[in-house]
């Protein structure tokens, strides 16, 4: 049974950092594309980064240059790296994963996998 536990959310202050940890159980972090999406209350879900087996990244544009994914093959952990922060950053962030071989590049939410999510909290 694949368990994706996401943990490392908070609040903080607008410029701060977080660092997002997602640990996966009777999944392989390097098997499929792994990635990250968020959800603000009355917003869409939105796509937040990408990686893919080969560690090929991508990112939505309103993250890019302040956020990292990255994932531990030895500890079969996913990170999400969050500086700078902004205020329209906050949201639950969830960490998901694919079952199957698919297009990485630009995915958004559409995975097979997902965990309960972290939630951040960004104050001005």
């Amino acid at each position: 049974q694949v368990q994706l536990v996401e943990s490392g959310g908070g609040s903080v202050q607008a410029g701060g950092s977080l660092r997002l940890s997602c640990a996966a159980s009777g999944y392989t972090v390097n098997r499929y594309c792994m990635g990250w999406f968020r959800q603000a209350p009355g917003k869409e879900r939105e796509g937040v980064a990408s990686i893919s087996r080969y560690d090929t990244t991508s990112y939505v544009d309103s993250v890019k240059g302040r956020f990292t994914i990255s994932k531990d093959n030895t500890k079969n952990i996913l990170y999400l790296q969050m500086n700078s922060l902004k205020p329209e950053d906050t949201a639950m962030y969830y960490c998901a994963a694919d079952s199957r071989p698919q297009v990485c590049y630009g995915r958004k939410y559409e995975y097979d996998y997902r965990g309960q999510g972290t939630q951040v909290t960004v104050s001005s």
